[in-house]
């Protein structure tokens, strides 16, 4: 029988985190205890199947395995492991459908087998899985199912995935991997295959960078409606790893798109600045016309209004759940004011 997490297990998690993604670990630091908690757990297990996939010989044949776990994790009978554990407790307590880890898992993969992505399209259905999908759980840990609210999240999960891939080119190349659309490289007479063989950076390529970050930077106006529609005690830290990822795209910018010979950097000034604009988010309002999701995530959308949750049941779910209810109490009555 599935119980709470024990303490041996949220020890574990945490040492994944402290041994790993120094991004996850900063944006954990910036929201409340009662999300940093879950998503310590989240992170574990994607780190697990992460490395599975990383480190078998065939990417392809690793991840039927991955799905077995992920199903026992969803049947609540999670293998004896702390991530697999910690992970299934998650997935009880805030509803989150199987369709959204699987399709991270199947990002992996494709990370893996060293897929290259055709158009802008295919890049966005890789970003959608790679990137989008945390953005929805994370989403669901504050306690909000809003179909607007995660086409929101999903945005900004696909902006940063191509604000790291446009600062990435260089060092991905280097290690043999190409996520840039390769249309794109073709109009400007790049041969992906000569690039990767001999990656050096050319006003055409710049070019293409550039190109990457101007749809990047639309996908982060986007997310910013949904802002008003998470919890108050969550927007700030949202907002800052918005900002702080949109910067690494302006460093690329001031060094001309060239990402090959450099990889753009944000300072800690530069940052603190960023996170105290991000406080503004406090006061976001919800937006009058709600945008449609991303063709790229709208599965991930349609997957959580499939699967309901059947009511707060943890004490973190239903302080979530008064948060938004007094929001919008406040704004309702701010609107109407206003009215008057």
């Amino acid at each position: 029988m599935l119980s709470s997490t024990s303490d041996a297990d949220r020890a574990a998690c945490r040492a994944m985190l402290a041994g790993g993604s120094k991004s996850f670990r900063a944006a954990a630091m910036l929201l409340p205890s009662r999300i940093a908690e879950p998503a310590t757990a989240l992170y574990a297990f994607c780190r697990v199947a992460d490395d599975a996939i990383d480190e078998a010989p065939d990417a392809a044949a690793a991840l039927p395995a991955l799905q077995r776990r992920l199903d026992a994790i969803h049947a609540g009978r999670p293998q004896a492991h702390a991530a697999d554990r910690a992970f299934a407790v998650v997935v009880r307590d805030y509803a989150i459908p199987r369709a959204l880890p699987a399709a991270l898992l199947e990002g992996f993969a494709w990370d893996a087998e060293g897929r290259r992505y055709a158009d802008l399209a295919a890049l966005e259905a890789y970003a959608a899985r790679v990137a989008a999908t945390v953005g929805a759980m994370m989403t669901l840990l504050m306690g909000v199912r809003d179909s607007a609210a995660l086409a929101r999240a999903c945005d900004l999960g696909v902006a940063m995935q191509l604000t790291n891939i446009a600062r990435d080119v260089g060092e991905d190349a280097r290690n043999g991997r190409l996520y840039l659309p390769l249309d794109w490289m073709r109009a400007e007479g790049l041969d992906p295959a000569a690039f990767l063989a001999a990656p050096r950076f050319s006003p055409a390529l710049g070019r293409v960078v550039q190109r990457l970050l101007d749809v990047a930077d639309a996908h982060y106006a986007r997310s910013e409606a949904g802002f008003a529609l998470l919890p108050r005690d969550c927007r700030a830290g949202i907002a800052a790893a918005r900002h702080v990822y949109a910067e690494i795209g302006r460093e690329v910018e001031r060094q001309g798109g060239d990402s090959v010979g450099r990889r753009a950097h944000v300072g800690a000034t530069r940052k603190a600045v960023l996170m105290a604009r991000s406080l503004s988010a406090l006061t976001a309002r919800a937006a009058r016309h709600v945008a449609p999701p991303l063709p790229a995530t709208r599965f991930l959308v349609e997957a959580v209004q499939a699967h309901p949750a059947t009511g707060p049941q943890r004490l973190p779910e239903r302080i979530a759940w008064a948060v938004q209810l007094f929001d919008r109490m406040r704004d309702d009555a701010d609107l109407g004011s206003v009215a008057r």
